[in-house]
């Protein structure tokens, strides 16, 4: 009801300086693994939104083509296609025998050090300050720098455990492991899951680890989403040596560290997974967990509202569009009569489309 008003107000804390993170809302969820998620309050939303889309375009220019989350048109279905293209590169379209070496960081999220990132960001945009984006402007000239290193400090250094409100019973923390709570983070550490800048940081502090891989190490195919990353080689025992040399760059340059149960070194034509996707010669299929997942919600789909249900299954169809995974649909639908009676599907399972509900004559005006 007060939305222009409270724009307006918002517009001159900034622009005074006297804007300051609010309180944060703090809950589990358990899809599609047990998460803690830290949901800002909505007037901090519409500020991460505003930085993002200001300072966006300038990170952009400073992130691997090989890193594939939270940028347009580069998510999971991008990261898929890339991994593919990497193995059919270094295999010579699997006429030669290749390898998959896949890491992961341990509670990566929760052990971001903010100081060091703030720093990484202040050089990267310093960096690009006399940088051209036109012939005749540059990014200093383009950008309030000021505007956006005061924003930046905001919310890269507030603590969203303090004074969060938690939503929930305390006894759904249990079985979540410490490192992966912001309440359990080292002090200066930690971002919060959930809030649309936090995506945007987490890629500018891993883009550290890009830069390391492909123009110190010289690798050629290597990929990341968030903190999984890839890299594909011929050689097994070369493959096995980047592993330390990785793990103390993490350590030792951002204060991470590598998960050591999920170091896999896996022959490529025997099927990887990346990104719920099962990767095989010519054709990729859905992994069993993700199988497993849309069962589950399938299932209690039929008890949702209408809206909601359709909302449900057009996305699984949409994601498994990009998979082979057609014989899998049609059983689906056979376990789940319950949608034949509710609406029909496009050629090929493309889209699930609702019946439309014969019109109530007693709400007719004319009647």
């Amino acid at each position: 009801m007060r939305l222009e008003e409270n724009l307006i107000e918002l517009y001159h804390e900034i622009e005074e300086r006297r804007y300051h993170v609010g309180r944060s809302i703090c809950f589990i969820t358990d899809i599609p693994v047990k998460r803690e998620i830290f949901a800002a309050d909505f007037r901090d939303r519409v500020v991460h939104h505003l930085l993002c889309n200001y300072v966006g375009p300038l990170f952009e220019r400073t992130f691997i083509t090989d890193s594939y989350s939270c940028r347009k048109g580069m998510g999971t279905h991008f990261g898929i296609g890339r991994l593919e293209h990497h193995i059919r590169s270094c295999s010579n379209n699997f006429s030669r025998q290749c390898f998959l070496l896949k890491l992961d960081i341990r509670g990566y999220f929760m052990n971001i050090n903010r100081r060091k990132l703030y720093d990484i960001i202040a050089e990267r945009l310093m960096r690009f300050a006399t940088r051209k984006v036109h012939a005749d402007e540059t990014w200093g000239q383009l950008l309030d720098y000021d505007l956006i290193l005061y924003l930046i400090r905001e919310i890269v250094f507030n603590d969203p455990t303090k004074n969060c409100q938690i939503r929930g019973n305390r006894n759904q923390w249990v079985g979540l492991p410490p490192s992966k709570s912001l309440f359990h983070t080292p002090d200066g550490c930690g971002l919060p899951i959930g809030n649309l800048t936090s995506q945007l940081f987490s890629n500018v502090y891993l883009s550290k680890l890009d830069d390391f891989v492909k123009r110190t190490l010289r690798v050629k195919h290597y990929g990341r989403y968030v903190d999984d990353f890839f890299i594909v080689g011929t050689d097994r025992a070369k493959l096995m040596q980047l592993v330390p040399v990785i793990r103390n760059f993490l350590k030792e340059e951002l204060g991470l560290m590598l998960h050591p149960d999920k170091i896999y070194l896996q022959e490529v034509t025997k099927g990887v997974n990346f990104l719920g996707a099962n990767i095989k010669p010519y054709r990729r299929y859905l992994v069993n967990k993700t199988k497993r997942r849309i069962n589950r919600q399938m299932r209690s789909a039929v008890y949702r509202p209408s809206r909601l249900m359709v909302a449900t299954v057009n996305s699984y169809l949409g994601y498994m569009r990009h998979l082979n995974c057609q014989n899998y649909i049609r059983k689906l639908v056979e376990r789940n009569q319950w949608l034949l009676e509710r609406g029909r599907f496009t050629p090929y399972y493309k889209k699930f489309i609702p019946f439309k509900k014969p019109a109530d004559p007693s709400s007719d005006p004319m009647m």
